[in-house]
């Protein structure tokens, strides 16, 4: 599988994050079990407005990157959530998600909902 330049997107590409009930649990039980130090430092951060609130704006990445939600873990690699700076990379089908959304992180969803 091939790889996306992420770094230097500034989270450009991350939202809005539509995220199923499911993902939704277990992003919680994990974001709750994060160091309180690491989910502060992360919640503090100021982010593009609509920039998901688990992007990590200091490192330049995903701050739950090991339980992202399903649409994260597509894109950039289907038709339809096509990274623009490797977009030879979406040879995929369209990407469809395998139950409705719940809600949208930064919208529906914000760090008031993860503590």
């Amino acid at each position: 599988m091939e790889s996306l330049p992420c770094q230097g997107c500034r989270g450009l590409c991350c939202g809005p994050v539509p995220v199923t009930e499911q993902e939704l649990k277990e992003i919680k039980r994990k974001v709750k079990a994060m160091p309180a130090k690491k989910r502060s430092e992360l919640e503090q951060q100021q982010r593009l407005r609509g920039t998901c609130i688990f992007y990590d704006a200091e490192g330049d990445k995903c701050g739950i990157h090991a339980f992202r939600p399903s649409i994260c873990r597509a894109f950039g690699l289907h038709s339809n959530l096509v990274c623009f700076r490797n977009p030879k990379a979406a040879a995929g089908k369209p990407w469809v998600a395998k139950a409705a959304p719940a809600g949208i992180l930064s919208v529906d969803f914000t760090w008031a909902d993860f503590k």
